[in-house]
């Protein structure tokens, strides 16, 4: 019998307004049990750096231009992080702490992903043996840093007894999919970045109201979308992107096309838009795995019922879409329920990126480990 870990998995996504932390034990292979999720609003201080100095980054070169706020951001969010950790009251000195940090800039063409964080201060902070840095190997071998989770996927989809084939879709700041066929163990999984998730309706929802983003989409439902425009934005997207990109960037896309109009009106178009994208995307993996009939949502933005409403129309009819939380999976904990799960691995010395999901060469290790 394989021996089971104990470990809080911490994310802070690209919405950047907290911490998702999830307490789990696995054997790291082909089980896993939630113990405890919480989620921990930044103040308002952390949240506003967050998104002011990724407004200023758009290329590598403004990593060095910004060099000193990136390193006083990392230290507030690893302190955060800190406090996150005193509130699981985590009294076994063997836990494990997945620390994914703040993503804040990635470009897979310049082998480049940055999290906001320092594993070695949290070690100091907490006490804890700390897994961070979970894309730097993929990309030193090949690959491009994300999807990341894939693999975590495949073990929900077993551990829940999910028939397969099945399309697993996570709108998060960006929507990725991973495509499972066969149980926990076998490489037959498949995923990569799909586009635009909450990304570009978050940011015209901040830009142009108080609100940090547009709640079950109740702001796009009011407006109408712009057809001209959207029209516009669909050609330039499509002449402009890299379609066999695997991974993507906040900064590959951006909400400049709708200037101008009303905040409902442009909620509407970034929604309509950012579903054309995800739909054309899933158009195409149907042709290639033809036999998956059922998509099943997890991330924040499956809670936009005008996202998910406009994008039913923009695939096959006979593709359903469901709620992972059907299946009694928080959809609002995957990620950080992964990123405890991929810590134990790290831990283990077993890969948790492979050339189907990362483009990687090889099975990838990923992750570096501080212990005291």
């Amino acid at each position: 019998m394989l021996k089971n870990y104990t470990s809080l998995g911490l994310m802070s996504g690209t919405s950047g307004d907290g911490v998702d932390a999830s307490l789990i034990t696995s054997n790291g292979v082909d089980k896993f049990q939630v113990i405890k999720d919480g989620y921990f609003r930044y103040d308002s201080s952390i949240y506003e750096d967050i998104h002011s100095l990724k407004e200023q980054i758009y290329t590598s070169k403004d990593l060095n231009k910004y060099q000193k706020e990136i390193n006083e951001l990392a230290r507030k969010i690893t302190i955060f992080h800190a406090k996150v950790i005193n509130e699981f009251d985590l009294c076994d000195q063997d836990t494990l702490v997945g620390f994914h940090g703040q993503t804040i800039y990635h470009n897979a063409d310049e082998k480049i992903s940055l999290q906001l964080g320092d594993g070695k201060l949290l070690n100091q902070l907490s006490k804890k043996k700390i897994v961070f840095n979970f894309r730097k190997q993929d990309i030193l071998n090949g690959g491009d840093g994300a999807p990341i989770t894939p693999i975590f996927h495949q073990l929900i989809a077993t551990q829940k007894k999910i028939k397969l084939p099945i399309c697993i879709l996570n709108i998060g700041g960006i929507s990725n999919i991973t495509v499972i066929k066969e149980p926990i163990g076998s490489s037959k999984i498949f995923s990569k970045d799909i586009g635009p998730g909450n990304c570009l309706i978050d940011s015209w929802i901040r830009k142009n109201s108080k609100h940090k983003f547009d709640n079950k989409g109740l702001i796009a439902s009011r407006g109408k979308t712009n057809e001209i425009i959207l029209e516009q934005a669909q050609e330039l997207y499509n002449n402009r992107m890299n379609k066999h990109k695997v991974s993507f960037d906040t900064n590959d896309f951006d909400i400049s096309f709708a200037r101008g109009l009303s905040l409902e009106d442009g909620a509407a178009t970034l929604t309509d838009f950012t579903a054309s994208i995800l739909g054309e995307s899933l158009a195409l993996l149907f042709t290639k795995f033809s036999e998956i009939k059922e998509i099943l949502v997890c991330g924040g933005g499956r809670k936009n019922e005008s996202l998910l409403s406009s994008l039913s129309k923009k695939i096959p009819s006979q593709i359903n879409i469901k709620q992972i939380d059907k299946y009694e999976v928080n959809g609002d904990f995957v990620e950080s329920q992964a990123f405890a799960y991929l810590a134990i691995r790290t831990y283990k010395n077993l890969p948790i990126s492979f050339p189907n999901t990362t483009r990687c060469h090889s099975p990838t290790v990923g992750g570096e480990i501080i212990e005291n």
